[in-house]
């Protein structure tokens, strides 16, 4: 059963966030940040991870404690639903359309944590979301899940199909990466024996 529960409360937010690595799609979100809301629907469903978030934060502030949090709690929780990663296929990459943009995602669960984020946005936000956030998840959610994340916009014009593809390549690069390969099913996916050593 590869499923993880996280809490995480501090001064500035209170998150609860579950996953089922084996789910259906199925999301149940709830931020208090509409576009974040989207972006993590969209992980869930083209993942096929079931995903629970229940977050408050101080969004009289702005979006930045939150969305960070979030990408916190989902990266400890897939790295404990993972275990010990025995018979994962361990890499994976997705290249996704959406529109006018074009995003490649390459993912390796490595259990050493890191990130490259080759990505431009043309405006500050969109909608109420500030587009700088998109990093700050991806960052928050590569180091707390110990996964090698690269991230790279090829192209696009619209900053709401930009971070849409990030997402939506996220999401295919990690469900082809967790899935258990038959061929190797007891044997966690290293030279070395173990990952994240």
């Amino acid at each position: 059963m590869r499923k993880a529960s996280v809490k995480r409360t501090t001064k500035e937010t209170a998150v609860e966030v579950a996953v089922d690595l084996d789910g259906t799609g199925a999301s149940s979100i709830a931020t208090g940040i509409g576009f974040l809301d989207h972006m993590l629907d969209l992980l869930a469903r083209h993942s096929r991870f079931d995903i629970a978030v229940k977050a408050k934060g101080d969004l009289h502030i702005d979006h930045h404690h939150t969305t960070e949090d979030i990408g916190i709690a989902l990266g400890q929780a897939v790295k404990q639903a993972l275990g010990d990663m025995r018979g994962i296929n361990r890499y994976a990459d997705a290249h996704v359309p959406m529109d006018e943009a074009l995003t490649r995602v390459a993912i390796d669960i490595s259990g050493r944590p890191f990130l490259v984020f080759m990505v431009e946005f043309g405006r500050d936000k969109v909608g109420a979301f500030d587009t700088e956030l998109v990093q700050e998840w991806f960052q928050a959610f590569a180091i707390n899940a110990a996964v090698t994340l690269h991230v790279a916009a090829l192209y696009g014009s619209n900053d709401h199909h930009i971070a849409e593809s990030c997402f939506k390549g996220l999401a295919r690069a990690l469900r082809a990466a967790v899935a258990i390969d038959p061929r190797s099913a007891d044997e966690v996916p290293s030279t070395k024996g173990l990952l994240g050593g």
